[in-house]
């Protein structure tokens, strides 16, 4: 099993949960994280750590954020890997527990 960024990460890009995965399966994009499902070593060590409350367990995903497994899957394929932790975007609070903002993820 693998763990999953979904929808609350777009917008915001926290980074607390790369300083603590030991395998660096977290890859970087313009505004959204995502982890490499082939690298994650089910862990559970990034979930507690997203303020955004955005990694789920690939079994314990929200309903209606299934696409988020593939996604996370595709995505870390062509995005670098992040193993440091940075500054959140900007407007990371106004995004913060808004729904529905895959229209806004930038690729």
């Amino acid at each position: 099993m693998t763990y999953v960024v979904t929808d609350n990460c777009i917008k915001c890009k926290y980074t607390d949960c790369v300083e603590v995965c030991p395998v660096d399966c977290f890859h970087e994009g313009p505004n959204f994280l995502v982890i490499d499902p082939e690298e994650c070593i089910d862990c559970t060590l990034c979930e507690p750590e997203c303020p955004a409350e955005a990694i789920f367990a690939e079994d314990d995903v929200p309903a209606g954020q299934e696409a988020f497994t593939e996604l996370n899957a595709e995505l870390s394929k062509v995005w670098p890997v992040i193993a440091e932790q940075k500054d959140p975007l900007p407007d990371a609070a106004e995004w913060d527990g808004k729904e529905n903002k895959l229209e806004h993820l930038e690729t």
